[in-house]
């Protein structure tokens, strides 16, 4: 018998028992918990943060590596046989701290770099012989249906920040930081080169495209010639979620005007990305 799994699971009972006594019933699943935790919210027994972290635990366990992973298409990769300039340009522009490392075929990854294992190259440039194959660690691979409350009691334990998610052929199908997945319990976590300037649209072929969701209305309209309204919403996401008239999972898509918006990023609070199909993006 598993002691340890015993004594965790009588720890959650006796708190799911404190917590009815106090709000007047014990919950009976999960739903029946969020309305105690709501009513404690409405109590001021807890603040709207709390309730929200709340949340966002609860939530994990039931979400998938699939749910919130970068996709291989958004990936900022580095190829094994790229010179040391183009890598340092990539570097200095994505100013990621980690990169997966392809062979030719993208889906192939072959290890991580590092950004500051790059740095004595970047004093010593001249004298330094480069070979990325020297700096390159260990990738992590999951499955894309590994739970992310899992894959966050693995990050912990290895210590490792970035795992490469495959299909159930073994190519990457994109990959899962640590990051991603405490924003599901703390919501998104910006740093200063999180909103760059400009919209943030890219083109991923003459009619696929990227949309970050916080992309205002109007600098969509000007890249694209479209006429969406902004007076009620001032970005793209808020447009499509008002469109769907819910918050979205990853894969529910609505058709706007000309375009066909894709959610491929969200978490329990908000969408992060989107792919849009445009049928005539040069008219």
């Amino acid at each position: 018998m598993n002691t340890d799994r015993s004594s965790e699971g009588s720890r959650s009972r006796n708190w799911l028992e404190r917590l009815g006594q106090m709000l007047g019933g014990e919950p009976q699943d999960k739903e029946q918990l969020i309305e105690l935790l709501k009513d404690a919210r409405q109590r001021e027994l807890l603040d709207t943060d709390a309730l929200s972290m709340i949340e966002g635990v609860l939530q994990v366990s039931d979400l998938r590596v699939r749910d919130i992973m970068i996709p291989r298409a958004e990936m900022v990769a580095l190829r094994r046989d790229d010179p040391l300039e183009k890598i340092l340009q990539i570097a200095v522009k994505s100013a990621h701290s980690r990169f997966p490392v392809t062979a030719e075929d993208k889906g192939e990854v072959v290890g991580i770099l590092i950004a500051k294992d790059l740095l004595a190259f970047c004093i010593d440039a001249g004298r330094r012989a480069f070979n990325i194959r020297d700096l390159l660690r260990s990738a992590v691979f999951v499955p894309e249906s590994k739970r992310l409350n899992v894959l966050l009691k693995e990050f912990r334990s290895s210590r490792n920040h970035m795992a490469i998610v495959v299909d159930e052929y073994g190519s990457a199908a994109g990959l899962v930081t640590i990051e991603d997945v405490l924003e599901q319990i703390v919501g998104e976590i910006d740093d200063e080169h999180d909103y760059d300037e400009g919209p943030g649209i890219f083109r991923r072929s003459e009619r696929d495209f990227s949309v970050k969701a916080r992309t205002r209305i109007d600098d969509f309209n000007e890249y694209f010639g479209s006429d969406f309204s902004d007076g009620e919403f001032d970005t793209v996401g808020g447009l499509v979620v008002n469109a769907l008239g819910h918050l979205p999972k990853r894969g529910e898509s609505v058709e706007l005007g000309r375009f066909r918006f894709t959610v491929m990023r969200a978490d329990s609070r908000r969408v992060h990305l989107l792919s849009v199909e445009h049928p005539d993006p040069d008219e």
